[in-house]
């Protein structure tokens, strides 16, 4: 357990826009930093960072929190990892409590996968660079290979030794358990309880996190036999999913946001090598086809891709499937083909950094001059092979998101195939119409339209003045109404009026004084949590003062934390039309509505609580084998709640008009 004053040095510390900022690359734009949101798939930005309230906010799937909230979404951590990291970060040290047997019992599973994996990371290196097998046969391969002790040290390579159980036997001798060595894959365990090291007599590859944790491995074979597999890698697992993940994404995120572009080879030493002459924004896919989960995980630091084919590569034709999906996620794509007898590997160790560099420049390709090349090299004057080349370009170019370079596209197809414009064109649109009924663009479109509609909705409520709730609001609604209140204005006065009276009230004493005095309590937690927060501070600091957002933001439970960004944040996607203000329409603030808007609240939750437990009393009252002192105790019980309904009624009528 992490002591309360070390979380508030943290979060004290933490810089929004810096720690967000290693995993997604942001745009400045006004006060805030937007970029397209990490955790849906989306086009058009709508994650904003805001550095002087010190959260994120995503209007198009939700999502929302602080810097340490957005560390645990993103990789996958807990409360307590996220925190260490980005201490970590800030170089805080942190010094934690002993954990109760209770709390020692119900640990991460998943941590302590990652905790062996970081020991097998280390043994693997030890063995490489301490062991005599490990000289003699993992560090001449990787000589062999061209690599130097910096770039071994910096990817962290190491070597298994050979013995069948060498590794497993030392990690359970260092007290790791048999469930995690069995579960990250690291151990096969034999139908006769004996133990195989799964990289047994491999050079290892570790694979890292974007945040540098190693979450699994690659494994080459230094043997002949043509019956071992030359690579084996980490099996998929609580803490690892190969198409999830890039290889090389963690020593490249940097130079890719600075460069805004990012290369993309096949393998392990491809990107290895392209590191050690100095052409750092490389990464690869980790031991599958490329995934669309690899492409979006990419388009978080660049909207460009630079798809990379080794000269003799036989599987050009079945990887320009990687283009399509690359266009459809709204990337730019251009592709090099490297001279004969070539892959990255090789031609990096030939070159320099400036070579390589220059090399991909000059003779980088747009991604349809390259397909056309590809494929028309084998239709010579073939007209059904040529028609086919042509189908299958338009597929391409359907896939693209955005018109301007779709149109473009279309343009330059026409050009180089010798078809009508108009044809393709009409194509095309077709085809875009056939992917849109598909599930996964039908679910989007449909989250779209949900998201205009809300967009619009919110607009109108703005422009009309409305009371933003109404009689037909839920419970739930009516607390996170409340909430808000509390949150944003608790602190401010307002003028309230019924019949020829006015006083002025305090935005919480109002909320806090009406609720206490009914005893009710919230029903969704999330609220319940915030308002007894709340209302603890406001007993302390008194009324009129302004409760600093971080009180809230900073709960450790992610779902209290998110449920008050979405409060906090409630009007911030919404922006006054300026057409309403070249024509002197004045748009009513939430702020200007509280006169009306916080007495209302109160009043239709009351309403809502008392008809809730009058359902509740009528059920019962259903019950026929009731005695009848309690039917007279709950008819008497259900007859003042009507009453106390009728006055409520009365009120609010008074206060609509």
């Amino acid at each position: 357990m992490i002591d309360r004053a070390t979380i508030d040095r943290i979060y004290a510390a933490a810089d929004i826009v810096e720690v967000v900022s290693d995993f997604v690359t942001l745009r400045k734009k006004g006060v805030n930093y937007q970029a397209c949101c990490p955790f849906h798939n989306e086009k058009t930005p709508s994650f904003i960072v805001s550095p002087t309230k010190g959260l994120f906010k995503c209007f198009g799937c939700g999502k929302g929190g602080n810097a340490v909230t957005f560390v645990m979404e993103h990789e996958k951590m807990s409360y307590v990892e996220a925190l260490k990291y980005v201490a970590k970060k800030y170089g805080i040290e942190v010094h934690e409590k002993p954990l109760t047997e209770e709390e020692q019992r119900h640990n991460d599973d998943r941590e302590s996968m990652m905790i062996l994996n970081s020991f097998a990371a280390d043994y693997f290196r030890y063995a490489l660079h301490d062991t005599d097998e490990g000289r003699s046969v993992g560090m001449s391969y990787f000589r062999s290979r061209g690599f130097t002790d910096a770039t071994i040290e910096k990817f962290q390579l190491g070597y298994c030794p050979r013995g069948g159980d060498t590794f497993t036997q030392a990690a359970l001798k260092a007290g790791y358990k048999e469930e995690f060595l069995t579960a990250t894959g690291l151990t096969i365990k034999k139908e006769n309880n004996s133990y195989w090291d799964r990289f047994s007599e491999r050079v290892i590859f570790p694979i890292h996190t974007m945040s540098g944790r190693v979450l699994a491995f690659g494994g080459r074979t230094l043997r002949t036999d043509k019956h071992v597999a030359k690579y084996q890698n980490s099996p998929e697992s609580e803490i690892y999913s190969k198409k999830m993940t890039l290889y090389g994404i963690f020593f490249a995120k940097k130079a890719i946001a600075q460069l805004k572009n990012a290369i993309l080879v096949e393998g392990y030493t491809d990107v290895i090598s392209m590191h050690q002459a100095g052409v750092e924004n490389v990464v690869a896919s980790s031991g599958t086809s490329l995934t669309v989960e690899q492409v979006k995980l990419l388009r978080r630091f660049t909207e460009n891709v630079t798809v990379i084919y080794d000269g003799d590569s036989a599987g050009i034709k079945a990887s320009l499937r990687g283009i399509d999906m690359i266009l459809r996620e709204g990337l730019n794509v251009r592709v090099v083909l490297l001279p004969d007898g070539e892959d990255p590997d090789s031609f990096a160790k030939s070159h320099n950094a400036t070579e390589v560099q220059d090399f991909i420049r000059t003779n980088e390709e747009d991604f349809l001059t390259f397909k056309a090349r590809i494929l028309m090299n084998d239709c010579k004057d073939d007209i059904i092979q040529r028609s086919a080349v042509v189908t299958d370009m338009v597929e391409s170019i359907s896939k693209i998101p955005d018109p301007i370079p779709r149109a473009m596209y279309i343009k330059e197809c026409a050009r180089i195939m010798d078809v009508d414009e108009q044809l393709l064109t009409g194509e095309v649109a077709r085809k875009r119409l056939a992917l849109r009924t598909s599930d996964a663009e039908a679910d989007e479109f449909i989250r779209r339209q949900n998201a205009q509609r809300r967009a619009e909705e919110s607009a109108t409520l703005a422009a009309s003045s409305a009371q933003g709730i109404s009689a037909g609001s839920s419970i739930e609604e009516l607390e996170k109404e409340l909430t808000k209140y509390l949150l944003k204005y608790g602190h401010l006065d307002f003028e309230f009026r019924e019949g020829r009276q006015s006083v002025s009230l305090n935005v919480a004493e109002t909320i806090i004084g009406e609720l206490q005095a009914n005893g009710i309590e919230f029903h969704d937690k999330n609220y319940r949590t915030l308002y007894n927060h709340y209302v603890e501070l406001f007993a302390e600091l008194g009324k009129g003062t302004e409760i600093p957002m971080h009180h809230f933001i900073t709960d450790p439970d992610a779902e209290v934390c998110n449920a008050a960004v979405d409060l906090l944040t409630a009007d911030d996607n919404y922006i006054a039309s300026k057409l309403w203000k070249k024509h002197d329409i004045t748009v009513e603030s939430e702020q200007d509505r509280l006169s009306k808007a916080v007495p209302r609240a109160v009043i239709l939750y009351k309403s809502k609580v008392i008809e809730e437990i009058t359902a509740q009393l009528q059920a019962r009252l259903a019950d026929e084998s009731l005695p009848d002192e309690t039917v007279a105790e709950l008819t008497h019980r259900i007859a003042a709640l009507n009453k106390e309904r009728m006055t409520i009624a009365k009120r609010l009528s008074r206060l609509i008009l």
